[in-house]
């Protein structure tokens, strides 16, 4: 089992950054996959950006690619997602996610436990 805590979220002037984190309490030391998603009024939960075990490969929508950044402190079971010239679009709740057995990385079925989620809001 494991606990997935968000933070960071808040309010941001179109332009601005954010820095969310995600905070996995678990037992033992092995790390995994981790991924953030996120929910806009009236929309699908969907992709932005996902990490491996190791740190070593990223993974960005499209959407967010150059101005997302995913990072993860394995030592201290923490991601991160630095969000830099938001816009308005960027507006949704954040979910962090945890994925335990490999089964692809863009969908919320490749992943098995999810965080409560931080509201994000840019003004335009």
């Amino acid at each position: 089992q494991v606990h997935l805590v968000e933070s960071g979220g808040g309010l941001v002037q179109a332009g601005g950054s954010l820095r969310l984190s995600c905070a996995a309490s678990r037992r033992g030391f092995t790390t995994y996959t981790m991924g953030w998603f996120r929910q806009a009024p009236g929309k699908e939960r969907e992709f932005v950006a996902a990490i491996s075990t190791t740190g070593v490969s990223t993974y960005y929508a499209d959407s967010v690619k150059g101005r997302f950044t995913i990072s993860r402190n394995s030592a201290e079971n923490t991601v991160y997602l630095q969000m830099d010239s938001l816009k308005f679009e960027d507006t949704a709740v954040y979910y962090c996610c945890e994925q335990r057995t490999y089964s692809g990385t863009y969908y919320c079925s490749n992943y098995d436990y999810w965080g409560q989620g931080t509201q994000v809001t840019v003004s335009s």
